[in-house]
């Protein structure tokens, strides 16, 4: 295997021998984070799962393999480490740099809003800023979050969304679907650590077929919508996650087109449903042109993320 060494082609060989004098030859933890940056760029890695940039990601992972907290790194900077402690965090930094794993498959663990979930290759990263806005209890579309006392998740994923409904909806009963078994051993992992088991239920199935006669106050889905051309130029890093949990078929509309045609049946009068669609606006415009939804902006995400009430959706 290839792999471009400051600006050089080398083998992998020659990769491991250079990991193996790092060891050798850095002392302080500032030392090995200025190796990983380097090795980071100089593999040309894509960022996207947690950190969007190659000093995040150095941080992130070189702390986690310290045992440290994500927060502590000031006060260490110029701290010596000792050589196994430099083994741990060059193995994990060649690890990332060889194999193009996100880095939570690597730590078994993914941060969200505060929230840490546990996550693997059986789900995608979680990452969806529909977390901020649930963070932020839907407000100014729901007035009253203590009368919330119902929500659905459509392709729940690891559960991290349905776990922040239900700790910030403190009234609320959730229910989270998703088609894959396996992200679902991952979700009921994070339900049972965050002792959620009495308000949120999992079901396995193809969205609203899964569930039983019910009506909903708030439904929200992070759904496959990745359209084909998109998936084809995915960077490596992403296409280690299920392609059942990106791919949204050709317009990247499949799913996001029965959730919407879906909806209106399954919510209360007063009813919302928040949908993102990520970098999909056009493809959206294009498969609703009847649809005027508001466009719901985070911190990071503009017109990825829109809002339906039941009356819109009705009509």
């Amino acid at each position: 295997m290839a792999c471009p060494i400051l600006g050089l082609i080398v083998s992998h060989s020659s990769f491991t021998e250079h990991c193996h004098n790092a060891v050798d030859e850095l002392r302080t933890l500032r030392d090995v984070l200025r190796w990983s940056v380097s090795q980071f760029n100089a593999h040309k890695l894509s960022f996207g799962h947690g950190s969007d940039n190659a000093w995040d990601e150095a941080v992130y992972l070189v702390l986690f393999s310290l045992h440290m907290p994500p927060d502590t790194l000031e006060p260490f900077l110029d701290c010596r480490l000792t050589k196994q402690e430099r083994q741990r965090c060059i193995d994990i930094i060649a690890h990332r740099c060889s194999e193009r794993l996100p880095a939570a498959y690597l730590t078994g663990e993914a941060w969200l809003q505060g929230y840490k979930f546990t996550v693997d290759e059986r789900c995608i990263v979680p990452r969806s800023p529909i977390s901020e806005l649930l963070m932020q209890q839907l407000s100014p579309w729901v007035e009253e979050p203590e009368d919330i006392s119902s929500v659905l998740d459509l392709c729940t994923g690891s559960g991290c969304l349905a776990i922040i409904a239900a700790n910030v909806f403190e009234n609320a009963l959730v229910d989270a679907v998703d088609l894959s078994p396996d992200a679902l051993a991952v979700a009921q992992k994070n339900v049972h650590d965050y002792e959620l088991e009495e308000r949120l239920q999992l079901f396995e199935g193809d969205l609203y077929e899964a569930l039983p006669p019910s009506r909903y106050q708030i439904i929200i889905s992070n759904p496959p919508y990745v359209n084909e051309d998109s998936m084809q130029a995915l960077p490596e890093e992403y296409l280690r996650e299920p392609r059942l949990a990106l791919a949204g078929g050709d317009d990247g509309m499949i799913l996001v087109r029965r959730i919407i045609e879906g909806a209106a049946e399954h919510l209360t009068d007063d009813g919302i449903l928040v949908l993102e669609i990520g970098n999909e606006y056009a493809n959206f415009v294009e498969a609703f042109p009847h649809l005027d939804p508001v466009w719901l902006s985070t911190e990071n995400a503009e017109d990825q993320i829109l809002l339906l009430t039941k009356e819109q959706l009705e009509a």
